[in-house]
C-alpha cells in the first residue's frame, strides 16, 4: 500500500499575518488574565488580614474571654502581623466588673498600612503591564 504524500496549500502573506495576529492576541489575553488573577489574589489576601485585624479590635475592646479557642486563634494569628507595630502607641485599658476593655491603635495602623501596601503592589502590577494603554 502507498502513502499518499502530504499537500498543503501555499499560504498568502495576509492569512500568515492573520494567523500572527490572532496568536498575539491570545497571548495578550492570556497574560491580562494572569494578572487580574494576580490582583485579585493581593486584595484577597489583604482582606483576610484586615478582618483579622477587625475581629481581633472588637473581641478587645468588648473584652471577649481570651481563653476562647475561637479569640485565641484571631489573636494568635492576627498577632503575628501586628508584631511590626507593637509599641507604637500605648494600649488603653479600662477594667469593668467581669471583664477588661483594651483599645490598640496600633491594629487600626496595621489595617490601613497593609492596605497601602496591597494598593502599592497592584498599582506596581498596573504600571508594569507592557500592554497597557
Amino acid at each position: 500500500m502507498q502513502e499518499k504524500p502530504i499537500v498543503s496549500e501555499p499560504l498568502d502573506s495576509e492569512s500568515v499575518d492573520n494567523k500572527q495576529k490572532e496568536i498575539k492576541k491570545s497571548e495578550i489575553k492570556e497574560d491580562l488574565e494572569k494578572r487580574s488573577k494576580f490582583k485579585s489574589t493581593i486584595w484577597y489576601i489583604c482582606g483576610i488580614l484586615e478582618v483579622l485585624f477587625a475581629f481581633r479590635l472588637v473581641f478587645k475592646v468588648i473584652g471577649a474571654n481570651p481563653n476562647s479557642v475561637f479569640v485565641l486563634v484571631i489573636y494568635n494569628i492576627s498577632g503575628v502581623f501586628l508584631s511590626p507595630f507593637n509599641g507604637i502607641f500605648r494600649s488603653a485599658v479600662t477594667s469593668g466588673v467581669e471583664t477588661e476593655s483594651v483599645l490598640e491603635p496600633m491594629i487600626l495602623i496595621a489595617m490601613i498600612v497593609y492596605a497601602l501596601i496591597a494598593y502599592g503592589i497592584v498599582k506596581l502590577i498596573e504600571i508594569y503591564d507592557p500592554h497597557r494603554n
